[in-house]
């Protein structure tokens, strides 16, 4: 087994956007927000721009450790320089969202809205009645908040109604009976 074709390739670092790596600890930071990553069985530095990734040593662990560690990194790095978005779409009569404040009212068929706080380092917004747009520095938190949304109310099967990604596809089922 070699070394990882991800972990091997250098993670640019853009204007704006500063790396230091200390003590198994990579912190990311554009000046305004700052993003900090741990890591072990590997070796971090930051050369002419560039962040580089290497296995500390021979061992499986290290091996297996020095894509991820790479991919993590360049996550922060997008993040903090251009940030992360994941769309929701809600569909169904009388379904809709709106902004109380920094939650997210979502008017999704229950007999009452639904609250939903937005956590710290996320910003919600709602372009229209029926989008959801979540945005932040962390993809990890982009993504767990889109999905936290999602689970609210996921995509039924028959009628397609609920909160879906905006890519997603939703196979539907012929009801019983047609």
């Amino acid at each position: 087994m070699g070394e990882s074709r991800i972990g091997k390739k250098p993670v640019p670092v853009p204007k704006g956007v500063t790396v230091t790596v200390s003590e198994g600890l990579v912190t990311v930071s554009n000046g305004k927000q700052t993003l900090v990553q741990d890591f072990a069985d590997v070796t971090v530095a930051v050369e002419g721009g560039q962040v580089l990734v290497k296995p500390a040593n021979e061992s499986q662990g290290a091996k297996a450790r020095h894509g991820l560690y790479r991919s993590l990194i360049a996550n922060m790095v997008e993040g903090l320089a251009r940030g992360f978005v994941r769309r929701l779409e809600v569909q169904g009569i009388g379904y809709k969202v709106e902004m109380a404040g920094k939650d997210l009212k979502l008017t999704v068929g229950f007999s009452n809205p639904v609250l939903f706080p937005a956590p710290a380092g996320i910003e919600l917004s709602t372009p229209n009645a029926t989008t959801i747009e979540v945005k932040g520095v962390s993809k990890q938190l982009v993504g767990e908040t889109a999905a936290r949304l999602r689970r609210v109310r996921p995509p039924e099967p028959y009628k397609g109604k609920g909160i879906r990604y905006a890519n997603e596809h939703v196979k539907k089922k012929v009801a019983k009976g047609k």
